[in-house]
């Protein structure tokens, strides 16, 4: 079985039959639905959701800050009074 990365599962076939109750069972927490005992997807809430990709842009913008930080020698003295 693979990683699973939250400590709510649920099968396919139970997630099929009732969603609003494994929703409403998850009371926020983030569900594995499971296909064969591997996970098929995840459920989160939205403000988890957003979370999330609000951390993946600051890891890209991280990133970014790194590679131009190496790059300082490049950079072209601009006087922002004359633009």
């Amino acid at each position: 079985m693979d990683a699973l990365y939250t400590d709510m599962t649920v099968s396919m076939s139970e997630f099929k039959k009732n969603p609003a109750a494994v929703l409403r069972d998850a009371q926020s927490r983030p569900v594995a639905v499971l296909n064969h005992n591997k996970a098929a997807f995840y459920i989160v809430e939205p403000a988890l959701f957003q979370a999330m990709v609000e951390a993946l842009a600051d890891q890209e913008l991280h990133r970014k800050v790194l590679t131009r930080t190496t790059e300082r020698a490049q950079a072209v003295k601009v006087d922002i009074d004359t633009v």
